[in-house]
């Protein structure tokens, strides 16, 4: 490695502190890239060659005390689903900010219920007695979850698609279905997916 390299290191380095200093902890923006095959890709460093866009800018904002409460209000009861039908307890919690916000009462405009928002005829087939339980929608969320995973396998992306938009659009179209309202929902799932794991 030349010298002119290890310099401009050097002060790379001295301007990433300088500026951890500043701002008391470091920014790392996600970008984003969707490649020929519908597969989403992130990352906090960008490589040439590929059409990164930025996804999201880092917040540095503090989270307040009740809001770190409720993110971690049900995380027993996650730990359990995760465990018992062997999901990731990361990717469960992701997938539950993004459905309902840790709302166990939350109710959708097209019927989804509670925390894992859990649409009616999906609650039938996993035999969830009542919904806005938490206990039983994490759980049967979980069993969903898995069964998505398993369906695509193991393909996360398409899993976290076919969860939002059902099986059958995926498998039509054989990667994230072109529906705005969907593919939103696999990147902040795997925005928070990734978050929930440090």
């Amino acid at each position: 490695m030349n010298r002119a390299i290890l310099r401009t290191g050097s002060f790379v380095w001295i301007v990433f502190f300088s500026l951890m200093a500043l701002y008391g902890t470091a920014r790392a923006d996600i970008y984003k890239y969707i490649d020929s095959q519908g597969v989403l890709h992130f990352t906090n460093a960008p490589t040439n060659g590929r059409q990164w866009r930025v996804y999201l800018r880092e917040n540095t904002a503090r989270v307040s005390g009740r809001e770190k409460r409720v993110i971690s209000l049900y995380d027993d009861l996650i730990n359990e689903a995760a465990v018992t039908h062997g999901v990731k307890f990361s990717l469960l919690k992701a997938l539950i900010k993004v459905e309902s916000d840790f709302n166990p009462d939350a109710l959708s405009p097209k019927g989804a219920m509670g925390l894992t928002q859990i649409m009616p005829e999906t609650a039938k087939i996993l035999r969830i007695q009542d919904p806005f339980d938490p206990s039983e929608n994490i759980m049967g969320g979980a069993r969903y979850l898995k069964q998505m995973i398993e369906r695509f396998g193991g393909e996360l992306h398409l899993a976290l698609a076919a969860y939002n938009a059902g099986p059958k659009a995926v498998e039509r179209y054989q990667r994230i279905p072109p529906i705005p309202e969907t593919e939103n929902y696999v990147e902040r799932v795997m925005r928070y997916y990734d978050a929930y794991r440090q």
